[in-house]
């Protein structure tokens, strides 16, 4: 369905004063080009300037047949016809005809002029490129992006590549190369369209879109497009097989009885692949070797039947108009002109007499827009902001989706809760039909608009006609009288209607003589109509839609009205291409637009009324804008709108609305009271809602619980409430009625309770305050409980502690409090990572304290005993570390903890110790505490013999617990490889009497003589030992 509204997108128009009938119009490049009805002139005028003036007229080398014009290069191309010849020709620097300079210099393509006409000074002329081709040219169309030429004909594609040739430092010339040959079998395309590598093919019923990409792998299939197969240089073999399976058609039509049509097909991104139509590539350019490793990818085939049901014939139903747009946002234009690169969109619009149709091909391939023309078209332009289309006697202007598609690629916040657009699929408009007479031809360039009408004269055939259909309308009246007269109702009986439904006169006499026509009759006129600027459009929209507002608030006009504006206004933010105090202009129209959408919605009960909140918030208003806006168009007694409900409840969710006024805090509790009594203790929480009133809040809230809701996070809100008032007595009442788990839910309900924020600007509330003071232990549960339930992340948990306890004798950065909640995190989290970063927070910390020993006094909520208890991650303390470290060793009570925690998660089995080796730097293994921490360490490595030698220097004593617990299994053999020699070396040196290091050695030899045979024991006893001394535990060996 296409909404037709009364707009006005034409600002004037203006007649060119062309000096004979024109044959042929383009535009391009801010310039107009007429070719006259001999087609043997090209007469050019300027376009952006009053009345049009004329810049130059030439003559062309033939019949002009086709025209178009690329900007970039400026130059025409022509297919024109002599002596019953087609050629191609470009004709560039055609500009410097306009100051009478009649050189014009004829060339071959790749042929430059280097001779006598450029000999001394440079000299600036036109040229005439004459570019060869093996096949008439049928169609052309040149690339907006490079300037490059694509030259349809009844077999192939030829690609010609638009080069600048230096002549001299002071003089270059624009020449083409043939680059590419695309073979096409059984198809004749009557229209091309080239851009960004990107081509498109249209026959009467059918529509092709390929483009050429680098190809992913070789195979030998894909290298069949490098070189020419043969089978496409026997020409007459595969011209009579194209012609029997061209279009789908049976063999059968070579029947007379019978014709077959094809059927409705459309094939989308790979599927076009399955069309049939093969394309082979043949590379002849010079870089041809570099460029051989491209294939055409299918992109698009649609194919048509003729539509009897249309209101157009058989013969006049076949495609026009084929249209290849691509659509740049912001800075990348100019980034991707110049350089060739990728458009952001690329659109590929074709028509119908009766349809139109445009599709989107990057990224996904699908259908954007379909148009119902209420008339047959005979052409249609595409552009950014419009679909302009010519009937017989009328000019139409649409509305298209481009900056939809656009804006989706553009930016990925777009249909989220931050952004929104109106979507692709909403039905196009028609904003304007404008009325002329005779339409033949359209053009567009920029904003202006060109039109050609010539009168047409009925052929003698259409006379008679319609003089006939007059002549059998007079007798059928005439019978249908007598037979009422005579009391038969000609509609009652079937017979009688195809009694009349006959002719009874014969068409000689009834066909009067149609008088022959003046050739002197026929009338032309050139139009050039300019567009009105995109705010004038906008403003005259939003007017426009206020006339639906009135009668309907809700009317899905009004809404389909407004978002045709919001999308015009997008269109020309995203391209870019005006200045700057205008385009201040256009985006205060836009967040207008965003506003205006945003009020529609907000009233909305419908699906769509989510669509309140990207609005408002685009349109750059405050909350308390919006509340005043809403309760100017609704009120509690008459309610309000389901979408101005979703956007209070998740502003204030989202916590980035400003903080209210009293009575604006007071009127949304009112609003919710009543609207959504549910959300008040999420509404009472909110930071934005500080100044409301506690007493009319609390009121609130006892009205909710008197309904039944669940009375946890009730009671926390009222608890804060009275906080907030200075009322401990209530405080305390409320918060006495549960139970702190209880409570521990009901801030996992609410967060906001405990802090406000997010990111890096996380604040407590006024209860987490109390609670610091009051119950810690609270405090830290309720905390893990929002991070475990993803309520909170782990740096927000720590900015908050931080700001919490900033105030206290504690380091800022890591307070006792913060120690504490990662300590109770690591007890109850599952989540790999976050107990690796935990580990790695809290070994810093432990190894920080112990290394500066200085510690506030403010005492931990839970032991090492009771992490030990209680978290997996701690384990039980080694023997060995023990008698290292006894708990009367002489450091105060808080170290201890610290250095016992520190240890217990190295004898623990999840701490990787390889991470804090960095840390181990600053803690020395001059004393006792270093020295177990060291040693662990070193032992969780597998660094034993190590351990072992720092033990038997610094700790003696503990060398035989060390080694009953950490020399088993695979690190047995260490007692008597490693140990007994190292114990029997420090005996030599410090004498029998060291008693330590004896009875180490004794275990050492319990040790030995169990796993050992007596010969292996044998070699083991030292040289210089006492037999006595070793002689019972060979005898054990022995036995």
């Amino acid at each position: 369905m296409v909404h037709v509204y009364n707009c006005h997108p034409f600002a004037s128009q203006h007649i060119v004063a062309a000096e004979q009938e024109p044959g042929l119009v383009c535009c391009g490049g801010g310039a107009l080009f007429v070719v006259s009805a001999g087609g043997c002139k090209i007469e050019a005028y300027e376009l952006q300037r009053e009345g049009c003036p004329l810049i130059c007229r030439f003559s062309s080398m033939g019949s002009v047949l086709s025209l178009r014009h690329s900007a970039v290069g400026d130059y025409l191309v022509t297919i024109e016809e002599k002596n019953k010849a087609t050629y191609l020709r470009a004709y560039t620097n055609w500009r410097y005809q306009a100051a009478e300079k009649t050189r014009v210099g004829v060339r071959l393509l790749g042929h430059l002029l280097r001779g006598s006409s450029f000999r001394g000074a440079p000299k600036e002329q036109m040229e005439i490129i004459e570019i060869p081709l093996f096949e008439p040219p049928l169609c052309m169309a040149c690339c907006s992006l490079t300037g490059d030429l694509l030259v349809g004909c009844a077999k192939s594609l030829v690609v010609f590549s638009l080069k600048r040739q230096t002549l001299s430092e002071q003089l270059s010339v624009l020449d083409f190369e043939r680059v590419l040959i695309l073979h096409i079998q059984g198809w004749s395309p009557s229209q091309v369209a080239f851009c960004a590598g990107y081509i498109a093919l249209q026959t009467e019923l059918e529509v092709l879109v390929v483009k050429l990409t680098p190809r992913q792998k070789s195979s030998p299939a894909a290298e069949e497009h490098a070189l020419l197969p043969e089978d496409i240089m026997t020409e007459t073999s595969i011209d009579e097989d194209a012609e029997m399976t061209k279009d789908g058609f049976s063999p059968l039509h070579a029947q007379e009885d019978f014709f077959l049509f094809p059927k409705h097909q459309e094939m989308l991104g790979n599927e076009a692949q399955e069309c049939g139509v093969s394309l082979v590539l043949e590379w002849t350019g010079m870089e041809a070797e570099s460029r051989g490793d491209m294939s055409p990818v299918y992109v698009l085939f649609r194919r048509f039947a003729p539509d009897f049901f249309q209101g157009c014939s058989v013969e006049e139903t076949r495609l026009h108009s084929l249209q290849l747009h691509p659509m740049f946002t912001g800075k990348q234009e100019e980034a991707s002109i110049s350089k060739g690169g990728e458009p952001t969109c690329m659109f590929v619009f074709f028509s119908l007499p009766n349809t139109g149709y445009m599709y989107s091909l990057k990224n996904t391939v699908e259908l954007v827009s379909t148009y119902q023309y209420p008339e047959k078209t005979h052409q249609a332009v595409l552009s950014d902001q419009f679909l302009y289309i010519i009937t017989r006697n009328a000019l139409q202007c649409f509305t298209v989706r481009c900056s939809a598609v656009a804006a989706r690629v553009d930016d990925p916040y777009i249909d989220t809760t931050m952004k929104a657009c109106p979507p692709i699929t909403m039905e196009v408009c028609a904003l304007r039909i404008q009325l002329f007479i005779g339409l033949k031809v359209l053009c567009q360039d920029g904003n202006q608009i060109v039109l050609l009408t010539a009168a047409d004269v009925d052929s003698k055939e259409d006379t008679e006609r319609t003089a006939r259909r007059n002549t059998e309308s007079r007798e059928h009246r005439t019978l249908t009288g007598i037979l009422v007269a005579v009391g038969l109702e000609p509609s009652s009986t079937p017979a009688l209607e195809s009694l009349l439904s006959r002719s009874f006169l014969s068409r000689k006499t009834s066909v009067c003589k149609p008088t022959e026509p003046a050739d002197s009759g026929h009338g032309w006129n050139l139009y050039v109509i300019t567009s009105v600027s995109t705010l004038q459009l906008y403003r005259e929209i939003v007017e426009y839609s206020k006339r639906y507002e009135q009668s309907s608030p809700s009317s899905q006009s009004c809404v389909h009205l407004l978002s045709e504006g919001h999308l015009l206004l997008r269109t020309a933010l995203l391209l870019q291409d005006c200045e700057s105090a205008e385009r201040a202009q256009l985006q205060q129209a836009f967040q207008e637009s965003c506003a205006h959408l945003g009020d529609r919605f907000s009233r909305f009960d419908k699906k769509d009324c989510h669509l309140a909140l990207p609005y408002y918030k685009m349109s750059g208003l405050t909350v308390t804008d919006v509340i005043k806006r809403n309760m100017s168009m609704s009120s509690v007694s008459t309610g309000y709108g389901k979408g101005f409900i979703f956007f209070l409840k998740h502003s204030l969710y989202e916590e980035t609305m400003e903080e209210l006024s009293k009575d604006m805090a007071d009127k949304v509790l009112e609003i919710f009271s009543v609207a959504e009594p549910a959300q008040l203790p999420h509404v009472v929480s909110s930071p934005s809602m500080l100044n409301a009133d506690p007493d009319c809040a609390v009121t609130y809230l006892r009205q909710l619980e008197a309904c039944g809701a669940p009375s946890i996070t009730p009671s926390l809100c009222m608890a804060s409430l009275a906080l907030r008032k200075g009322d401990l007595h209530s405080y305390r009442q409320q918060m006495d009625r549960h139970a702190e788990m209880l409570q521990v839910y009901g801030f996992i309900e609410e967060p906001k309770l405990l802090l406000h924020g997010r990111g890096k600007a996380v604040l407590p509330t006024i209860l987490s305050q109390h609670l610091h003071d009051t119950q810690e232990g609270l405090l830290v549960a309720a905390v893990v409980a929002l991070h475990e339930n993803s309520k909170i992340r782990l740096e927000e948990a720590d900015l908050f502690f931080q700001e919490l306890c900033k105030d206290g004798v504690e380091a800022a950065s890591s307070p006792q409090l913060l120690v504490d909640f990662w300590e109770a995190l690591l007890v109850a989290s599952s989540h790999e990572s976050i107990i690796q970063e935990l580990l790695f927070r809290l070994t810093s910390i432990y190894i920080d304290r112990i290394t500066r020993r200085d510690h506030s006094g403010v005492k931990a909520l839970k032991t090492a005993e009771d992490l030990i208890n209680s978290c997996s991650h701690y384990g039980m303390l080694y023997p060995w570390v023990s008698i290292l470290t006894p708990v009367q060793f002489s450091i105060t009570h808080d170290h201890q903890e610290d250095l016992h925690k520190l240890q217990s998660l190295l004898c623990g089995p999840t701490l990787e110790v390889s991470f804090i080796l960095p840390l181990l730097e600053q803690l020395s293994d001059s004393d006792c505490t270093g020295l177990s921490v060291h040693v662990l360490c070193a032992t969780k490595l597998g660094q034993h013999e190590t351990s072992i030698d720092r033990l038997l220097d610094r700790c003696p004593q503990a060398i035989i617990s060390y080694a009953n617990h950490e020399l088993q299994n695979d690190k047995l053999s260490l007692w008597w490889q490693k140990l007994f020699p190292e114990v029997c070396d420090r005996i030599r040196t410090a004498g029998n009497d060291n008693t330590v290091l004896l009875s180490a050695l004794k275990e050492t030899l319990v040790v030995a003589a169990k796993e050992l045979n007596p010969l292996e024991f044998l070699d083991l006893l030292p040289d210089d030992g006492t037999a006595h001394f070793f002689l019972p535990h060979l005898l054990e060996c022995s036995q």
